[in-house]
């Protein structure tokens, strides 16, 4: 290359780097939101929830619907707002998350901080002594020297890189503000359904009780036909052994009860021995009729773990600006004004006044190559962060697409439970009545009532697991956080 060609290169580079001090350019891209999923359903074909039968309510999806708040009050159930709210005050959890976006928030003023002039002042007082000369009977000499110098440096930012890191630390608070939202929502869907797995271990232990009062029924029918001579020995064994069998279904259903119960106390910020829940069941929480579900192009603006994946896409892009501004000059200004007594008398006499103004600046000529590759890192980190963000949002689609559907399979599956229930029920007592006029065999009553437990124990768990989809539902859809009255938040 020729001395006109790096003549003319050099005067292009200076131009350029006198254009960025004056107009203040931000190097590197510019963020932009996503764009918004273009498809109009979550499911291949569209999801209507059918009857679930004559005892149990009907269930309609309203697509487009808002999301209220405080979602779990659609169960009409004042001991289970009352949980929530005790849950929302006392929760750890959300204590942390507040204070990291508190302390995220503390990070952005700092990086905003180094965009104006930094002032400091010193001050000091030193007492010394020292000869005076050579001169035959001079002697040592003690001095005080009192000093006051305030100083102001300023960084001009030519090129975007403080303002690039104000911008993707203002990124990572919004990633914090996303994160309290997505604690909230995790919070109250656990709280509501730790809730509804106490009232189904009820119902399941309701199930068993009404169980064992069969098989005590039977027994006592088979005794009965014992004494008459009509029944054999093995036939009260087989009763005995059917009871003894149902009676071991209680201790795992129990025990399901207290982890369910430990595991509330837990949310709401207590230990099980000090705070208890209440006695929840299905019959007094009421099952919500419509349930609002947001369109598919609006769910990346509603579920807060897609608009936090959204943040670190923007802290990403604009952690390149980051590194490109490293490739380019830096320039410091600074001024400082040092006043030089020997007392405090006369520190501040005009005469005693030492000024100085500098101006430095530090290019990048040769680093290895650590700064290039520092850029193409942040330009992989990029790309790492988009893949991430498309997963979520994937994600997303498909938890909402499962849980439709699975409402769609629980109205199904309750509607034929409880037939089976009641064919069972019907089965069971015509047998009983059969055996006891010595026209059926007690096997027969022993299989009707093996169909019976089934179906019983199987309509119980039909019942919760819909309660169970229904809060899924509702927090898979975003919970309705944006209208959470919370001062870390802000009123939405």
């Amino acid at each position: 290359m020729d001395r006109f060609q790096c003549s003319a290169r050099w005067r292009r580079w200076t131009l350029y780097s006198t254009a960025m001090l004056v107009y203040g350019c931000a190097v590197g891209p510019e963020f932009k939101r996503p764009e918004p999923a273009k498809v109009a359903s979550y499911t291949r074909s569209s999801v209507t929830l059918p009857a679930a039968g004559p005892a149990d309510v009907q269930q309609s999806l309203v697509l487009g619907g808002e999301v209220m708040a405080r979602w779990w009050e659609l169960f009409h159930s004042q001991p289970l707002n009352d949980v929530v709210t005790l849950a929302i005050s006392g929760s750890p959890t959300l204590d942390a998350a507040r204070a990291s976006l508190a302390q995220a928030q503390e990070v952005v003023i700092v990086a905003r901080g180094a965009l104006y002039p930094q002032v400091d002042v010193t001050a000091g007082a030193t007492r010394a002594r020292a000869s005076t000369g050579f001169a035959p009977g001079s002697g040592p000499v003690t001095a005080n020297v009192f000093s006051v110098a305030p100083t102001v440096s300023y960084a001009p930012d030519a090129f975007g890189g403080t303002r690039r890191l104000v911008e993707q630390q203002g990124a990572l608070a919004e990633v914090q503000r996303y994160e309290l939202a997505a604690a909230y929502l995790s919070l109250t869907g656990n709280a509501v359904t730790q809730a509804i797995n106490i009232a189904s271990a009820r119902e399941q232990i309701k199930a068993v009780q009404e169980i064992l009062a069969v098989d005590r029924q039977n027994l006592e029918l088979v005794g009965v036909k014992l004494e008459l001579g009509k029944a054999a020995q093995t036939d009260v064994l087989s009763a005995r052994s059917v009871l003894a069998g149902d009676q071991a279904l209680l201790p795992p259903l129990r025990q399901q009860l207290s982890v369910s119960r430990h595991a509330l106390s837990i949310l709401v910020g207590s230990a099980p021995a000090i705070w208890s829940p209440p006695d929840f069941d299905l019959a007094t929480l009421s099952l919500p009729t419509d349930l609002p579900v947001t369109v598919p192009s609006s769910l990346a603006r509603e579920r807060p773990d897609i608009l936090a994946a959204e943040a670190q896409l923007h802290a990403a892009t604009a952690a390149i600006g980051v590194a490109t501004a490293q490739l380019y000059p830096n320039i410091t200004l600074s001024a400082s004004w040092t006043q030089l007594s020997a007392s405090m008398g006369t520190l501040f006499d005009s005469s005693a006044g030492l000024f100085s103004v500098a101006a430095d600046l530090t290019a990048p000529i040769f680093h290895g190559g650590a700064l290039e590759a520092q850029r193409r890192a942040a330009v992989d980190a990029l790309t790492i962060q988009l893949a991430t963000y498309r997963q979520t949002v994937l994600q997303a689609f498909g938890q909402v697409a499962d849980t439709l559907r699975a409402l769609q399979h629980d109205a199904e599956e309750v509607a034929a439970q409880q037939n089976a229930l009641e064919t069972a029920q019907a089965s069971l007592e015509l047998t009983q009545e059969s055996y006891t006029e010595g026209q059926a065999s007690f096997l027969l009553v022993l299989e009707a009532q093996r169909l019976y437990q089934q179906a019983r124990l199987a309509y119980a768990k039909a019942k919760s697991q819909r309660y169970l989809d229904t809060v899924q539902l509702f927090v898979a859809v975003g919970g309705g956080w944006r209208n959470w009255n919370d001062p870390a938040l802000g009123a939405k």
